[in-house]
């Protein structure tokens, strides 16, 4: 035993030091619902790593995010970046000298012509900043006082996948933690009942992509920090519910066992992730009680309903998905990821997007109002916005209602509310929406700057795996002060 103690003291975290003093499986677990972040940690590595049982480099300015990623990448040119000359040069070449050396994907890589396409929909400018907003978002356009809308935006990611996983792990492969694991290890949980990260997955009427569970893998990190998936089913977590024939004073007895019998396993093994597998099947214990209740929305006020929208009440839909985003959030769930897919639109662009802002718009807006009203705001980080944008010119012939838009890293608008974050218009690009002008903002400083608001600065929130300290945002990225209140 002495000899295991030795071997794996690496692995020694504060469950492990606190059953070497004789307190038992029970006081341990007593010990975790008093003290919910006591036995948080991953090894010794980890712990000299990470900040300290949940507490942040220094003082927050937001205490839980709420992400509506809008999977697919949006045209900003038809939702918030106005460019006139677009519309004044409909059809015309987009000059040489501005696209330059710019990488295209497969689907525009064989065109002998890029025909420039203006947009189809009315833009007013609205808010104190005075920010561009399209006629297809009149709701986000009733609360631009509250939000930041950053245009400059940029990524080296041209498709969707390497995209979209670089803007949730921080790296264009796969097997890297998400942005909600990063922030569930480096703060732990506000509520033992819930999870600090979890997953809401919602489909629209346009094109989709797919989004997979990589996108919220906790990677190297411990696996109690993955985001729990909530579907629209009769089961919200799936594997939740006590199997047939057991009630909860049953399923007690067998997770007193079953810990005990992992709790020996690692004194013979010596692995960490034995009890990460405890801690996880104490949380579905605890879940079973809390997911339920936070699901049911039928006993939601009708003036919520009003707010958000009837489909608020359809399981599934972007709107319910939105409501219980906000639920979540309020019951105090570090970080809660939303997929809306459907946004890809190659084709039939401005028929497609109007049923995409159709579904976001309403609810999106009616997030920002609900927590504005509740005092949560302040507190709570939203960020709206997809994996790249939409290019200037059109993909195949410019037909009037049918043609489309290829991807464009380039440059691309999202916008963030709450959280510290400064209300207003941050960047600029070019008359033709295709460049930066002022003000760029990579996706590594859009982590910083995320993880800024939170309390975290993003160079020493890191991990060492295979000999090397790895962090959200790698070895780039720089703190956006130009958008912090």
């Amino acid at each position: 035993m002495e000899k295991n103690i030795f071997e794996f003291g690496l692995n020694q975290n504060r469950r492990h030091f606190l059953s070497k003093l004789s307190l038992g499986l029970g006081s341990v677990a007593l010990g975790s619902l008093l003290m919910p972040d006591l036995f948080k940690g991953g090894g010794s590595e980890a712990e000299t790593d990470a900040t300290l049982a949940g507490l942040a480099h220094f003082a927050p300015k937001a205490k839980r995010i709420i992400y509506l990623f809008q999977n697919g990448a949006p045209s900003q040119l038809d939702l918030f970046d106005y460019k006139p000359m677009l519309n004044k040069m409909q059809g015309q070449e987009l000059p040489a000298s501005i696209r330059g050396e710019q990488r295209l994907t497969g689907m525009t890589s064989g065109q002998s012509s890029f025909p420039l396409a203006g947009t189809y929909f009315n833009f007013k400018q609205y808010g104190h900043s005075g920010a561009w907003i399209s006629e297809l978002l009149p709701h986000i356009a009733g609360v631009a006082n509250d939000l930041c809308f950053i245009k400059t935006i940029h990524t080296e990611a041209i498709n969707h996948d390497p995209a979209l996983t670089f803007f949730q792990t921080g790296a264009q492969v796969g097997n890297r933690p998400s942005m909600g694991s990063w922030l569930s290890y480096g703060l732990g949980s506000e509520n033992q009942n819930l999870p600090a990260f979890c997953v809401l997955l919602s489909r629209g009427k346009g094109n989709g992509q797919g989004v997979y569970s990589k996108l919220w893998t906790n990677g190297f990190l411990d696996s109690v920090h993955q985001g729990v998936q909530f579907s629209s089913g009769d089961n919200p977590v799936l594997y939740l519910n006590n199997p047939d024939g057991m009630d909860m004073a049953e399923r007690r007895k067998m997770l007193d066992k079953l810990a005990a019998l992992n709790e020996g396993t690692y004194q013979e093994f010596g692995d960490p992730e034995i009890n990460t597998k405890i801690q996880q099947y104490e949380m579905a214990y605890r879940m079973q009680t809390a997911v339920p209740e936070i699901t049911d929305v039928t006993k939601e006020p009708e003036s919520t309903v009003k707010l958000y929208g009837p489909e608020c009440l359809v399981p599934g839909t972007y709107a319910a998905n939105v409501l219980l985003a906000r639920k979540l959030s309020e019951k105090g769930v570090r970080f809660v990821q939303l997929y809306h897919q459907g946004w890809d639109a190659h084709g039939n662009l401005p028929r497609e997007i109007k049923g995409q802002a159709l579904d976001v718009d309403q609810s999106s807006a009616a997030l920002i109002t609900d927590l504005k009203q509740r005092g949560l705001l302040d507190e709570t980080l939203v960020i709206w916005g997809g994996e790249f944008g939409r290019t200037n010119y059109c993909q195949g012939n410019l037909a009037p209602d049918n043609y489309g838009r290829d991807h464009h890293p380039r440059c691309f608008t999202i916008w963030m509310a709450g959280g510290g974050v400064k209300p207003g218009v941050y960047g600029e690009t070019d008359e033709f929406g295709y460049n930066i002008v002022r003000d760029p903002v990579h996706v590594n400083d859009f982590h910083a700057t995320v993880l800024h608001q939170m309390g975290i600065d993003h160079e020493k929130l890191t991990y060492k795996h295979l000999g090397r300290r790895y962090r959200l945002t790698d070895v780039a990225g720089k703190v956006v002060k130009g958008i912090i209140a």
